[in-house]
Formats: structure tokens, sequence, C-alpha cells
């Protein structure tokens, strides 16, 4: 008998109708179409104005639901991969629960920042591999907009709101997730962070004052970082499971700015027409970015296929996970 593995049988993105472009960012920071395509690949984000990170993964999971002809009543466990949460607590998955009508399911959420998906991934695969469950919803959903400071045109121009689910149910035919590696090092803590509303900076009127409540980023030193480790991890996966360039028909990256991607295609091995892009046209929406790219690229994944996902965010975290696709569209 075959080893059981958590397969990917459904995915859904959901982003928000509302368009930021570069040009509309121009009129209200210091910055232009040229200056933030040259650098980063983004052309425009989606803003969500009303309503909170709930909202987004809601709308994907009920999109996912009805795509998959899955009733609510069988998801067992819901994860959700935000560093926007509606509330520090409850969760954001107790709400997506109540408000999606998985009322047997229990739910938790899961925050390692850009790898937030990858990680919340890799955690939900052990309740299928071990027999425990058979239906799992993996979220990843953030509102960026909601902590991004607007008078900062080295963080401003990155994010956007949006949010993506997949189903993962066992499968005995040697497909779904293989392997996985995942890193941190909290020494990279200052260098990419949100320094206020924890308990190191509770909020306050100075916390305000000093906007300690939006992203602060030392790009350069988190560029170089990233650039390193997210490039090595999955090569790192790829010599683990012996595989080639050649293997791998997809490389998920994590859409954080195009040429970290790019860096990680060249490390691989592998060619441009073999990575999923779309930072284009949502920036960096954190741990959204994964789900969401399997969802734009859905139609030209075949079953078998070799894909490898990867992503590096703040702490820092970073990862990889290999997988064989699941299903034809």
């Amino acid at each position: 008998m075959m080893k059981i593995r958590a397969a990917i049988t459904g995915v859904n993105g959901f982003v928000p109708d509302e368009v930021l472009s570069n040009d509309d960012l121009a009129k209200i920071v210091d910055t232009s179409d040229e200056w933030i395509t040259t650098r980063t690949g983004v052309k425009e984000r989606r803003v969500l104005r009303q309503g909170a990170s709930s909202d987004l993964a809601s709308s994907a999971v009920q999109g996912l639901l009805k795509k998959t002809n899955t009733n609510p009543l069988d998801i067992e466990l819901l994860i959700v991969a935000t560093v926007t949460p509606d509330y520090l607590f409850p969760s954001t998955a107790n709400i997506v629960c109540d408000k999606v009508g998985m009322i047997n399911a229990w739910s938790f959420d899961l925050n390692a920042a850009c790898s937030g998906f990858l990680y919340a991934l890799s955690t939900a695969i052990q309740f299928i591999e071990t027999g425990r469950y058979k239906k799992i919803i993996v979220v990843g959903a953030d509102k960026m907009t909601s902590i991004v400071d607007y008078t900062d045109r080295t963080t401003c121009v990155l994010f956007g709101d949006a949010g993506g689910a997949i189903l993962l149910e066992p499968n005995e035919e040697g497909l779904g997730v293989q392997d996985f590696i995942l890193r941190c090092d909290g020494s990279g803590r200052e260098l990419l962070v949100q320094p206020g509303g924890g308990s190191m900076n509770p909020a306050s009127v100075e916390t305000v004052e000093n906007r300690m409540h939006y992203i602060r980023q030392e790009g350069k030193q988190v560029f170089k970082f990233a650039v390193t480790n997210m490039a090595e991890v999955s090569a790192e996966i790829m010599e683990k499971n012996k595989l080639k360039g050649e293997d791998i028909a997809w490389l998920v990256p994590h859409q954080a700015n195009l040429r970290i991607i790019d860096a990680t295609a060249d490390r691989m091995g592998i060619t441009k027409d073999k990575v999923m892009i779309n930072i284009h046209k949502y920036g960096n929406t954190t741990a959204a970015t994964l789900p969401l790219c399997l969802w734009d690229y859905e139609k030209q994944l075949k079953k078998g296929d070799n894909i490898i996902l990867s992503a590096f965010g703040g702490g820092f975290t970073w990862g990889a996970v290999y997988l064989k696709w699941a299903y034809n569209s």
C-alpha cells in the first residue's frame, strides 16, 4: 500500500476590485511608475477599503468550496496564515469558520510573515498523512494596506490585499506534497518588522505618533538575505529529492520582488517560462502570494507536474515545498 500523502485538490483566490496603480501612488508619494517597475516588478496592486483579512479569506474559501463541490460541514481543520489578523484574538480562522459555516472544523492562525502559507501547508499535511483528517483548508490572506505607511515610498509601493485558499485531501497515487524544508533566523527581526502593537511596544499615543504600527524594512539588507536564502533552500530541496531543472514543471515563488524571483530560478536552473509570476498585477500580498499564483496558473497545471513552492519573509522565515500536482483542471 502506497503512503498516504496530502494533495491539493482545489485552489481558489480572491482579490478586491479596486486597483491602485503605480501612477496612482505617484500622486501621493514621491515615486513613479518607472522607479517602481524597475526595482520591484510591481505595476499595480489591489486594495480592500471596507472589511478585514477574514473577508478576503472567507471569499477565497467560499469560492473554493463551490469549485470543489465541498460541503462546509465536511471541513475538519482550517489554518489561516496571516500577519494582519482581524484582532490579536480571537483568531481570524475562527471568524472565517463562522462566516463560511464550517462549524465542524477547528481552526487557528499561523504567523510566519511571507512564508506563512508554506508553514501552514507543512503543518496541515501532518494531519492528512497520519490519517486523522480527510479534508483540510489552508488559507493565506492579508490586508497589507492596513499596515502600510503611504508616506514611505520604500514600502508602500510593494504591498496589496488578497486571499488564497487550497483544499487538502489524502492521496494514495504518490501525488501531493513530497517534501518540505523550513528555516528561520530571529536575528533579522529588526530588519523587517511592524514595531508597534505587540507586548514589546503596546499601543500608545507615542507608538501612533512615531508611526510604529506600520511596516518598517531595511530594504538592501532584506533583499540580500532573501536572494541568498530563498534561492538556496529551493536548490536544496531539489538536490535532496534528486531533481534537476528539467524535472521541474513550475516554480511557485513568493511574489516579493522580481529580481529575487529571477535569482531563485537561476539558482535552480529553471527557465523563465516555468516560473509563476503575477507580482505585476497584485504586488506582494504576503501569505496570499503562493495560493494566488496557483489560482492564476491552475488551468496550465497537469496531473503529476513537479512543483516547487518557495518563500522568504520577515522574522526571518523561509522555506520550500516540493509537491506533485494531483489533478487536471
